[in-house]
């Protein structure tokens, strides 16, 4: 007899949650999204194919996603596992997380893919909160390895061992994100390096593009093959312990966005290529190609980290 297909519900079948489908259903899951929008539902299916294409998945697998309107449409005794990946809103989310309680089996992990949100905040009024817990993965979902598995106050360690076993099994490299904190660890980390990237931008230091050039082929390369704590490993800790104590004390560390960001996007309205007009003008073409030009960069790179990812 054959094995039963295990079964997971999307809430959100968007940028985000459009990739995390495409993920499970590389996996042969049976992919259940919701989404009120009928508009995302229609547009699901192309974006799914894309995507399986990218992970050199069969295209067919496909066939194991479903859309709903809403969720009681969908048979529940058949799901074992639940991703959140609706708009950032954090009513939003205690309302969508309420009724999964009375949907969802009571063993079954209800998960939360937001960045902006701590986890506690968005599970703290349910009964069965111990099965809530953080899944955080990284845009483009499908072709970035990382996914954050975070545990909140209240979380059984239980769920997030599952979790991470099961984001492994899948392809992923999963990070455990053991206290329940803003940002978690990918975002706080990325956000310390923009505010000094943005900063010496706005002092007049450096370009956007020397910015983009200096981390790309600089430690940005060098962290392909290492992170930051297995290379001072290597360079020695004197060397970054004498460094601190000489830079830390010049490096920015104001608690607001660099001023010409606040003014390019509070009074310009400038957003990137979603207005088509941010610190680069963008036109149709050009988006596209940008975009095509970064994914097949992020899957040879996948390729190159496929043995560290298996091991």
């Amino acid at each position: 007899m054959a094995a039963k297909q295990s079964g997971i519900v999307i809430i959100g079948g968007g940028i985000m949650g459009g990739d995390i489908a495409t993920i499970f259903a590389a996996g042969n899951w049976a992919v259940h999204v919701m989404s009120p929008s009928q508009k995302t539902r229609d547009a699901l299916p192309a974006r799914v194919t894309a995507g399986l294409e990218k992970l050199s998945a069969a295209a067919d697998l496909v066939k194991n996603v479903k859309t709903y309107e809403k969720l009681d449409a969908i048979a529940w005794a058949d799901i074992d596992l639940v991703i959140e990946a609706a708009t950032e809103n954090l009513e939003l989310k205690r309302k969508i997380f309420s009724e999964l309680e009375t949907l969802a089996r009571p063993e079954i992990p209800l998960t939360s893919n937001t960045s902006n949100f701590q986890i506690g905040e968005i599970g703290k009024h349910l009964k069965t909160r111990s099965r809530v817990a953080g899944v955080h993965y990284f845009m483009p979902a499908h072709l970035v390895p990382l996914v954050e598995i975070i545990k909140a106050d209240f979380t059984d360690v239980k769920i997030c061992d599952w979790l991470e076993k099961n984001q492994r099994e899948l392809g992923k490299m999963p990070v455990r994100v053991n206290k329940d904190i803003p940002g978690f660890i990918g975002n706080r980390l990325q956000h310390a390096m923009m505010r000094e990237a943005l900063y010496l931008i706005n002092d007049g230091a450096v370009s956007p593009e020397g910015v983009d050039t200096a981390v790309r082929f600089g430690f940005g390369f060098r962290f392909l093959a290492c992170g930051p704590m297995m290379q001072k490993e290597m360079s020695g800790w004197d060397t970054n312990y004498y460094a601190a104590s000489s830079l830390y004390g010049d490096l920015h560390a104001e608690k607001t966005a660099a001023p010409f960001i606040k003014t390019m996007v509070v009074d310009k309205g400038h957003l990137g290529m979603k207005t088509k007009q941010g610190i680069w003008s963008w036109d149709d073409e050009s988006i596209k190609k940008e975009k095509s030009r970064i994914e097949k960069l992020l899957q040879a790179a996948m390729q190159i980290l496929s043995a560290d990812i298996k091991k």
